[in-house]
C-alpha cells in the first residue's frame, strides 16, 4: 500500500482561534442552538402555539379549585349571596372556605360554588333574620353569575370546608 501525505483543510487551525476572538458571536450562536432544542424538546401540543399560556379549561367546566392547584392565577370578583339559614351565617368568618348548594321548591339540590372564600360577614339585625342573611363571597366571575341565577329561584344554604 502506498504512503499517503496527511490531508490538510485549509483554514482549519484558525477557527477556533477566530471563534475565540469574536465572544460574542460565539454566545449568541450558543444561545440560538440552546432555544431552538428547548422549542424542539417542548410540549408537541398542535392546537395551541409555542410561547403562550395554556388557556385551560373553559370556565364552566371547570371548578374553581382547580385552577389554584395548577399554579394559574384566577381573577375573581366579590359577590354579595344571601343565605337562608341566618344562624348558620353566624358560624362564618372571614377567609372561611365554603360550598354554597341551592335547594329548589322541587326539592332538586345543586352545588352552585365550591371552594368560595368568605371575605365578610356583615352583622345582621335581629328583624332580618327571617329572611335569611348576608355574606360575602370572592369568587370567578363565571360562579358569581351562577350564585346570582341561582339566588333568585333556590335558597341557599352552605357548608364550610375544612380541607379545602
Amino acid at each position: 500500500m502506498p504512503h499517503f501525505a496527511p490531508l490538510r483543510v485549509r483554514g482549519g487551525r484558525y477557527r477556533l482561534r477566530r471563534l475565540a476572538r469574536h465572544r460574542q458571536r460565539a454566545v449568541a450562536a450558543g444561545l440560538a442552538v440552546t432555544a431552538a432544542a428547548l422549542v424542539a424538546a417542548g410540549p408537541q401540543d398542535p392546537g395551541r402555539s409555542r410561547g403562550h399560556p395554556d388557556p385551560g379549561p373553559p370556565a364552566h367546566a371547570a371548578s374553581e379549585a382547580d385552577p389554584v392547584r395548577r399554579g394559574r392565577t384566577v381573577r375573581t370578583v366579590t359577590a354579595p349571596v344571601r343565605i337562608a339559614d341566618a344562624a348558620t351565617v353566624r358560624l362564618l368568618r372571614p377567609g372561611d372556605r365554603i360550598d354554597v348548594v341551592a335547594a329548589d321548591s322541587g326539592g332538586e339540590t345543586r352545588v352552585v360554588a365550591t371552594a368560595a372564600r368568605v371575605t365578610e360577614v356583615p352583622d345582621t339585625g335581629e328583624g332580618m333574620a327571617e329572611s335569611g342573611a348576608l355574606v360575602v363571597l370572592s369568587v370567578p366571575r363565571a360562579t358569581a353569575a351562577r350564585l346570582a341565577g341561582a339566588s333568585t329561584t333556590s335558597r341557599l344554604a352552605v357548608t364550610l370546608c375544612r380541607t379545602c
